[in-house]
């Protein structure tokens, strides 16, 4: 163990999963061996681990990482909590290092737009009311509720809007007659000093209630910048009217600025409304996520039909659904069929046709039909919650280039106020000397400071990732496209080479029939060729079985009896059919059963390089024709592979089937990588042979089979069509099956990122320019300087601009819906 001279602290963490004493002393040998630590002891029957360690060079996260990676859990939980009281970059800043500077936090990401917490705990170390007291005495109010929350978080902020919009309101009024009263009326001193007045004390409330708040615990926002700058102004111009032979003494002239506080604080609370209604409307997504279940359902109960809460139910309730209903829950058909319109989850704009057997999504709409459901899924469990919690977590989420703006903005509100102070000294000590000031020095030096502090803008810096990542994942949830986060639209960015496996993903899935073909001197033509393969495979469940007699039922041919039936495993099935004896099978069974394939050896090796599985069918001792089945590609595979092409990705394909059928496909869709006959685990291997060549790489698939795979992926792109243990190893989901969604995704993740790229220059590029200008570097050499009324329009633009910059997003089509 390593001996530390610094302060120790030390913490108890809770693990899961030892099941002998030999696994304490694993974890201990562990985490004794890490740098920093002083001392580690496990406990194995109260299940805890006792650890002295240095903070500096060691963490609970560092600790419970190398607890995990040795095969045991360390219990811990994500809640996602709203926050008041947040109105800039710095308050973000403040609220997560407080929180994760909690014993037992492991994470936290804070989020300006959606205003929310997101905290990653073990629940054995610290709770809720600790996060709670912590913010309180920093000025924040931190809400334990999550789910049941969202209708009162809604309402607390509708009615916040509501107080702002009449704050507004009033203070534009009260503004207009001070401007209008002072340049055509000359008003006096006396009632600009009483116009202004409410609009400092009553419309400036909302700044000086943070700013005080911060002060008293020691810490500066933007609240601070704009009361102290509007304060200046309207305490000089306050001074100045109360005691003019004052201003005269000290050799000033009697002017007033009590326009310049007045305008500022309307223009500032403008911005703050308009803000508010952008950020409202960039979370709109999850409004209408939650807004698609119905309130009732009908269920039968005691063989009558009962109206209740949706809430009220459970797996196995018997619920009734009508034409032109919504599904109220997850479940399955058992009675009667239905064309659903899913597209409200899928994307997909065409209703699917629903029979007994069939599952039903929560939320979709019954189009037509009337028919009787099981409920399976409710509650958290259904998909809508699911896609709800994967939206909000991922708005909730940052991307890795916000770190940046994160750095800058826990340092930015001291040192706007370090320009402001300086600015000030400058103009009032030398502003005279150099040259003739337009204003006193005084005052000259007042404007400046007073326009520093006001065009210093931290909102933007804030608001730019996360308004974009809110309005980029809600715009894909309507399009079918759960994205996971910030990190992951920073990712697909890098991707270059992207790998589909087959089955179920570029293929249906299952096999269907492709080709009947009869012998030309065969008294048998194709469809009683399909008739007689289908009349003996329709009391088999073999997926080629299915193929047949679904191909036989498509065209409407008439199944008939078979008697003598016999299964010979491994080859094919034989029976008679009136007076005929038939067979259907493979190569192998026709030539044990002395039948001549001669005829067709060349037409059977050609089906076969195509992917296809002949099925032979005999007829009285003769071989008659082929019945050919394959899984066949899906309709849109061959313009979606070329769509990611197009972008110049590289598309490969990795399939566990054999070298022929995936040649087969590959050369159909014109994938030039193929990797065949991979194992479920050989499929990773693959994915890391590609990643150890230096490629960034994506990986699309659906099944089980798939989730390591997908885990081992730079970016895991899952169809939803497959498993939730698939969906839970990727990054982004795909709710719909066509393949086009896949360009979708990178399509939209790239200009989701794009924004926020453009919202990080923009507010960085606005607070670099318009500082200095508002400092008056410009002055001495051009007279330019920035008056504090257009300093306060310039930081509500700027605020306002990168949230509207983000809500572009909502006009987003895929490139295949402009074609």
């Amino acid at each position: 163990m390593n001996d530390t001279t610094a302060k120790k602290h030390s913490i108890q963490i809770p693990v899961e999963g030892m099941s002998c004493a030999s696994c304490s002393s694993r974890i201990e040998k562990k985490i004794g061996g890490m740098a920093g630590v002083a001392s580690a002891r496990v406990n194995f029957a109260a299940e805890r681990a006792t650890v002295e360690f240095d903070p500096r060079l060691a963490s609970l996260a560092d600790f419970s990482s190398a607890i995990e990676r040795l095969g045991f859990k360390v219990p811990r939980v994500r809640t996602v909590f709203p926050v008041e009281g947040m109105t800039c970059a710095s308050c973000v800043s403040r609220v997560e290092n407080k929180l994760r500077g909690l014993e037992g936090v492991m994470k936290v990401e804070v989020n300006l737009a959606t205003e929310r917490a997101a905290v990653e705990y073990i629940p054995l170390l610290v709770s809720v009311q600790d996060f709670q007291a912590e913010l309180a005495v920093a000025g924040y109010t931190l809400h334990a509720e999550e789910e049941a929350g969202k209708e009162g978080g809604e309402e607390r902020h509708a009615a916040e809007l509501k107080k702002m919009a009449v704050r507004f309101g009033a203070s534009a009024v009260l503004t207009s007659g001070l401007l209008a009263g002072a340049m055509a009326a000359g008003l006096g001193h006396g009632w600009q000093f009483a116009l202004a007045t409410p609009v400092q004390f009553w419309g400036g409330a909302l700044f000086y209630g943070g700013a005080f708040k911060g002060l008293r615990h020691g810490t500066v926002d933007m609240n601070t910048l704009v009361a102290g700058g509007t304060s200046a102004a309207y305490f000089y111009s306050a001074f100045a009217t109360l005691f003019p032979s004052a201003m005269s003494f000290l050799g000033e002239e009697v002017v007033v600025y009590f326009d310049t506080s007045a305008v500022i604080i309307t223009l500032v609370l403008l911005g703050r409304w308009m803000e508010a209604r952008a950020k409202s409307r960039a979370s709109n997504a999850i409004r209408k996520l939650i807004g698609l279940q119905p309130k009732t359902a009908r269920v039968e109960r005691e063989g009558r039909e009962v109206e209740v809460p949706v809430l009220e139910l459970v797996p196995g309730d018997r619920l009734v659904v009508r034409p032109g209903e919504r599904i109220p829950v997850d479940g399955r058909i058992v009675e009667g069929s239905a064309a659903i319109d899913e597209s409200m989850i899928t994307g997909e704009s065409v209703p699917v046709d629903k029979v007994p057997g069939d599952p039903v999504i929560g939320a979709s709409i019954n189009t037509t039909g009337f028919f009787k459901m099981d409920a399976e899924r409710v509650g958290r469990d259904s998909v809508l919650a699911q896609i709800v919690r994967l939206v909000e977590e991922a708005q909730g989420s940052k991307a890795p280039v916000q770190r940046l703006a994160d750095r800058v903005a826990a340092v930015f509100i001291p040192t706007v106020m370090a320009i402001a102070l300086a600015a000030f000294v400058f103009w009032f000590t030398f502003g005279g000397r150099m040259m003739e000031l337009p204003a006193p020095p005084f005052v000259f030096a007042l404007m400046t400071f007073i326009s520093v502090l006001i065009i210093a803008c931290p909102c933007a810096l804030g608001l730019a990732t996360p308004t974009a990542i809110m309005v980029g994942t809600g715009k894909g949830a309507e399009l079918g496209i759960l994205i996971k986060g910030g990190e992951t639209l920073e990712k697909v960015q890098k991707i270059e080479t992207i790998v589909f496996d087959k089955t179920g993903t570029l293929t249906r899935g299952r096999p269907e029939v492709t080709d009947v073909i009869a012998l030309e001197d065969c008294p048998v033509p194709p469809d009683r060729l399909l008739a007689l393969a289908a009349s003996l495979e329709k009391a088999s469940e073999h997926p080629l079985a299915r193929a047949v007699v679904d191909e036989a039922g498509r065209r409407g041919i008439k199944l008939e009896p078979v008697t003598e039936f016999v299964t010979r495993p491994g080859f094919g099935v034989c029976g008679r059919i009136g007076d005929s004896r038939v067979s259907l099978g493979n190569v192998r069974m026709m030539v044990d059963d002395g039948l001549d394939i001669s005829r067709f050896q060349e037409g059977l090796e050609e089906l076969s390089s195509r992917g296809k599985t002949p099925m032979l069918v005999a007829f009285d001792g003769a071989v008659a024709g082929v019945v050919a089945a394959a899984d066949i590609v899906k309709p849109e595979a061959r313009e979606a592979v070329g769509r990611l092409k197009k972008m110049g990705l590289e598309v490969a394909l990795v399939t566990g089937d054999n070298p022929e059928t995936a040649r087969a496909i590959a050369g159909e869709l014109l994938i030039d990588t193929v990797r065949a006959e991979v194992l479920p685990a050989g499929k990773a291997d693959e994915i890391a042979k590609l990643k150890a060549q230096g490629r960034f790489v994506a990986m699309v698939g659906d099944g089980i089979n798939d989730a390591p795979a997908l885990a081992r992926a730079d970016v895991g792109i899952a169809l939803s069509s497959g498993t939730d243990v698939a969906m839970e190893a990727s990054d982004i989901t795909l709710m719909s099956h066509d393949l086009h969604a896949v360009a979708d995704a990178i399509e939209l993740s790239r200009r989701t990122l794009q924004k926020i790229r453009q919202n990080l220059f923009w507010a960085f590029f606005y607070n670099c320019l318009g500082i200095p200008i508002a400092a008056g570097v410009l002055y001495p050499f051009s007279g330019v300087l920035l008056k504090p009324i257009f300093a306060a329009a310039a930081m509500s633009f700027s605020s306002v601009s990168v949230v509207s910059n983000s809500l572009l997003l909502k006009r987003f089509k895929p490139s295949r819906s402009r074609e």
